[in-house]
């Protein structure tokens, strides 16, 4: 068999595939076992139909249908293989040349990813915002915990800023009608905290147990969200919270350390750590940005809308589960629609480069994975999905994930590699490694899954 290709467009190749008529007859010798096996022929066993009663009762032509069906993919596979293209869409396959015992020719037309031109890394350089951690920081995170360890107590006595209630709400339309789903009975809330409705802390501040008030305000989620409504709200109880000192007990309680510095200083340093990450992550994102502003990428359409239509079904999903409109979410986010798309548009073709960057390097490093990497990278992937690792391998087996999987980890060697490759300096000019940025000495592609939301899908 002989391949060759020819290129239609920077993302389109024409595949030729050349097969000599004897490299086709263990397909047909294969077929006429099939078809002799679906045959009922007197004086024959079933499956012992010889070729020639087989084309009397079938017909040859039959025959050399079922063979061809049978091995064009195999050719269109190896074919791939011996080209090293890769494929971004179905082919288009014509059987352009197949007369029996004649040599065979089928020509297969596809998108395939674009051969890049890669910029030098040592012209890029980028900078990220200091690693500062302040005391206040620490005192910020300690308030916190501070916060999860509260007592409360009950008090004969007007709500206050800080005390915690149980209120009972309900809420009606200028017409005094109850708007369904907008009620709610024993709900813990804490003044001062803000999280419902404005207003609400104003109206419940100065009230006691049993008392109620009614206010106005605007619904603020759902497809109700901004409709006037009048808010009756009952205090139920009244509790005063009290947070515990910062000493040796609490510290023990709510640690592993024996001693308030000793808590603190973890508190510092796993802050520290924190923010070396959100380097690390920053610096990704504004490297793969500039290489991305940097190569000349051509993007078969076809691939293009494939994406934009997955990423507006998605998106309609999440809304929908989130009980909002897509009106709702462009008011929320100060757009037009047309922006949206333009966005979403600029987003989607420059997700593509990216992986178009990154299999690149794949490609020109020919870096490769370990059983024990992929391992590694299922289990977090199920950790970050909340399932059971067990669970997740079965899913992913079930559904042919696991080239996506290594993809993933491939992706993450060349965004590693990539990165690395560039200078990294903070904003006090102190140049960065990022393995050191990590803390853990490794640097792996993050998930591009916040930015819609994206995962497999079943």
């Amino acid at each position: 068999m002989k391949s060759t290709t020819e290129s239609l467009s920077p993302t389109r190749v024409k595949l030729t595939i050349e097969v000599p008529f004897e490299e086709f007859k263990p397909s047909l010798d294969e077929a006429y076992k099939t078809i002799g096996s679906q045959i009922q022929v007197p004086g024959f066993r079933k499956g012992k139909v010889p070729a020639v009663i087989v084309d009397q009762r079938i017909g040859r032509a039959a025959v050399l249908d079922e063979a061809i069906n049978k091995a064009l993919p195999d050719w269109y596979r190896q074919a791939v293989e011996e080209t090293k293209i890769q494929p971004l869409s179905q082919p288009e396959i014509d059987l352009t040349k197949f007369d029996d015992g004649e040599d065979i020719e089928v020509t297969a037309e596809l998108d395939v990813r674009p051969e890049l031109t890669l910029p030098d890394l040592s012209t890029i350089s980028v900078s990220v915002p200091d690693a500062e951690v302040t005391d206040a920081d620490v005192d910020e995170q300690i308030e916190a915990l501070r916060e999860r360890f509260a007592t409360t107590t009950d008090v004969e006595r007007a709500a206050a800023d800080g005390d915690a209630l149980t209120i009972n709400l309900v809420a009606k339309d200028k017409d005094g009608e109850a708007i369904e789903g907008a009620e709610a009975d024993g709900m813990p809330y804490t003044v001062g905290s803000g999280v419902l409705l404005e207003g609400l802390d104003e109206a419940v501040t100065g009230l006691s147990a049993g008392e109620e008030v009614t206010f106005s305000t605007e619904l603020v989620g759902g497809e109700l969200k901004g409709t006037p409504v009048d808010v009756t709200v009952q205090v139920v109880d009244v509790k005063e919270r009290s947070l515990p000192d910062v000493d040796e007990e609490f510290v023990q309680t709510a640690s592993e350390f024996d001693t308030v510095d000793e808590f603190k200083d973890d508190v510092r340093e796993r802050l520290v750590r924190g923010k070396r990450m959100e380097q690390a992550n920053e610096a990704r994102d504004l490297v793969l940005d500039e290489v991305i502003g940097k190569v000349e990428a051509p993007l078969p359409d076809s691939l293009v809308d494939e994406e934009l239509n997955g990423r507006r079904e998605q998106i309609a999903q999440q809304l929908a589960q989130a009980g909002l409109t897509m009106e709702n979410y462009l008011e929320d986010e100060g757009q037009t629609a047309e922006e949206f798309e333009a966005e979403l548009e600029r987003r989607t073709r420059d997700s593509i480069v990216a992986q178009f960057v990154l299999d690149q390097i794949v490609q020109d490093d020919e870096l490769g994975i370990e059983d024990a990497e992929l391992s590694q990278h299922i289990i977090q992937r199920a950790q970050q999905s909340g399932q059971d690792p067990n669970a997740y391998v079965q899913h992913i087996m079930e559904h042919n994930h696991v080239p996506e999987m290594v993809s993933e980890v491939l992706r993450g060697k060349a965004l590693a590699s990539l990165v690395e490759g560039v200078t990294v300096t903070d904003e006090s000019g102190n140049d960065l490694r990022l393995a050191e940025l990590r803390g853990d000495g490794s640097y792996a592609e993050e998930s591009d899954e916040d930015e819609d939301g994206e995962s497999e899908d079943s």
